[in-house]
């Protein structure tokens, strides 16, 4: 396991000011758990770069509202295994005083820890993982799901190629919970919107070779395939898709696509595809200035998961500088109660089910000659307000929300 330490040495002296509670953050330090894929197939999408989104929280946060209580960062592979992340974050939780597991790409990680963090009465904060299951059927009151889920993606690409004409689907599905929650979300949207669904062919995860799994999507007459799956399994989906011939006679709509993605295959290969984010780096200035912050250590720009894992950290910091305290409720009371608005989101809210809604974006890959500057890759179609790119609360099936 990867471990690193962020230590702040600050004052101990509070303002002995009348009716001010002495401080009750426990051991006066706040630690924080990075759990991560750092070194497999979504470790471009997350990992590191996580890692380096968090220690910019800490240290901007440090810088501006100078804290009297400690902070310390620990960060771990999970390796994209539950198993692996609920024993880590019980170790976390149990011996090591970490108050809060951040992160969390892959659903099976995110589901697993989010229950250890219930059982710890810890606050996961998931910044990766996409089910919508983390704020529906599994939904406790210690997680809040932060960037994006399967629900705001598909009902952002699958309606647009659905609606562009696009009307026979066939799915190309990672064989786990998300896939299946992608899959599920996206046919959805299809039907909706005046298309029908072909068929489906689920592939193990992490995949490698797809080459059997396209052939039946290409057989099926569909007019485009949806990748139901992320990271390296879309990239190696796309590439075959190409060298078989799939394309470009069938389109791929990429169901859950990451900048990244977009970087590795090139805009030659990408050009045309369309898919929805809940962050680009080069939406206004202040994207455009966190993001070369970010990049001048990582040189990558981030992805919307290591943006939205700054902007979770910093939100869960401020909430327990406000209440001079690291308690679980009162902290996430704190951070319910307070509007989101930073470069990632304006006047986004976390909701009773734990879902924070904020703006998501409609995006279509640039041509190679609409490419003017590196990582210069979207044109940005349309803005999905809050309201519209999240599953409304009344069709929650989150215990937590009442009807």
């Amino acid at each position: 396991m990867k471990l690193t330490h962020i230590a702040q040495a600050a004052g101990l002296a509070l303002f002995a000011l009348a009716g001010t509670a002495q401080a009750q953050v426990s051991d006066g330090v706040v630690k924080i758990g990075v759990l991560t894929d750092l070194s497999g197939l979504y470790s471009d999408v997350a990992g590191p770069g996580t890692v380096v989104a968090t220690k910019m929280a800490i240290e901007d946060f440090i810088a501006a509202e100078k804290p009297t209580f400690k902070i310390e960062m620990v960060s771990a592979d999970h390796q994209n295994k539950g198993d692996i992340a609920a024993n880590k974050a019980r170790e976390w939780f149990e011996k090591d005083k970490v108050d809060v597991a951040t992160e969390l790409v892959t659903t099976s990680v995110a589901l697993a820890v989010q229950k250890i963090a219930k059982e710890k009465n810890r606050i996961a904060l998931v910044s990766g993982a996409a089910s919508t299951a983390v704020t529906n059927e599994s939904c406790n009151d210690v997680t809040v799901h932060w960037t994006y889920d399967t629900y705001a993606v598909a009902n952002g690409t699958a309606k647009a190629v659905t609606q562009g004409g696009g009307k026979k689907w066939f799915f190309l599905t990672a064989d786990y919970a998300f896939g299946h929650a992608l899959e599920k979300d996206a046919s959805a949207v299809v039907k909706a919107n005046g298309g029908e669904v072909l068929g489906a062919v689920r592939h193990p995860f992490p995949g490698t070779d797809f080459s059997s799994f396209l052939l039946k999507a290409q057989s099926s007459g569909a007019q485009v395939i949806g990748l139901a799956n992320a990271g390296g399994d879309t990239i190696n989906a796309i590439k075959q898709a190409a060298e078989f011939g799939v394309t470009p006679k069938q389109a791929l709509a990429g169901l859950l696509m990451f900048i990244t993605d977009v970087h590795s295959l090139g805009l030659k290969n990408t050009q045309g595809m369309y898919l929805t984010e809940g962050f680009y780096w080069d939406l206004n200035d202040e994207t455009r200035a966190w993001s070369k912050r970010f990049f001048a250590t990582h040189k990558r720009m981030p992805t919307m998961v290591q943006a939205g894992q700054y902007s979770s950290v910093m939100h869960y910091l401020k909430a327990v500088k406000a209440i001079n305290s690291d308690d679980t409720p009162k902290v996430m009371a704190q951070m319910k109660k307070t509007p989101v608005n930073d470069f990632f989101a304006k006047n986004g809210k976390i909701r009773d089910d734990g879902r924070m809604v904020h703006d998501m974006y409609l995006l279509q890959v640039k041509k190679p000659a609409e490419s003017k500057t590196p990582w210069d890759y979207y044109n940005v179609k349309a803005t999905i307000p809050a309201a519209e790119a999240f599953q409304p609360l009344s069709e929650s099936r989150c215990a937590l929300v009442k009807k």
